[in-house]
């Protein structure tokens, strides 16, 4: 057998994984007010050690442009944070009142969030 023909055959002895299911977009409450905002992008950047000592998780995902054109922050409190912190790439999806930031930055105030691996 060539190795061509050996490749093919490990190949369909190991299907590839179907795809994973989308990631179900979080939405802001009923009880929301008006400065509360939904976002769902691919993470681009991760700060799983807030500098304040707090415990949150803040990451960057693209889309909604609520802290920059094309980008916002997400800002989660410890209470949601996911087993498993979230890495570059990854999907994610949040919901909450947006606040100004530390830095000066608008972002979600996360009263909902949601991870998809990718």
């Amino acid at each position: 057998m060539s190795l061509i023909g050996a490749a093919l055959a490990v190949a369909a002895a190991f299907p590839p994984a179907p795809p994973p299911q989308p990631l179900e977009p979080v939405s802001c409450p009923a009880t929301a007010d008006a400065s509360c905002k939904a976002v769902t992008g691919r993470i681009v950047y991760v700060e799983r050690v807030d500098p304040d000592g707090d415990g949150d998780l803040h990451v960057i995902v693209t889309g909604g442009s609520i802290s920059l054109p094309g980008l916002t922050a997400i800002d989660v409190r410890p209470g949601l944070r996911p087993k498993r912190d979230p890495r570059i790439g990854d999907h994610a999806s949040g919901a909450g009142p947006v606040q100004t930031g530390s830095y000066g930055q608008q972002q979600i105030h996360a009263l909902g969030f949601r991870v998809q691996r990718r």
